[in-house]
């Protein structure tokens, strides 16, 4: 699995039949403290309803098309989570939500 941020939705006039219902978003890969990796932006088949800005996990490969209706869909990344907070050794909590790192 890998850590991203959603950075907009990705339109698309047609797709194949099993992609259908399901919108394509476009994730900037982050590493575990929620800092952008220089890897160039993905698109990933949003499996969860996620918004933009937020902190997701994702697979890649042929585990992304596991999550889906048809598993044998031709996807390359899909997101399968939220990510809400990451806890490192000896480092403080790493929220997903910019507001809970505020609060504490």
């Amino acid at each position: 699995m890998h850590f991203g941020r959603v950075i907009g939705r990705l339109v698309s006039t047609a797709k194949v039949a099993p992609l259908r219902g399901y919108r394509l978003l476009w994730v900037e890969p982050v590493d575990a403290r929620g800092k952008a990796t220089g890897e160039p932006p993905l698109v990933a088949v949003d499996t969860g309803q996620y918004g933009e800005e937020e902190w997701v996990y994702y697979v890649t490969s042929r585990e992304a098309s596991l999550p889906l209706r048809d598993p044998f869909c031709p996807v390359d990344a899909a997101l399968v989570g939220k990510v809400d907070r990451v806890d490192l050794a000896g480092e403080a909590p790493v929220f997903g939500d910019p507001a809970k790192a505020a609060s504490g």
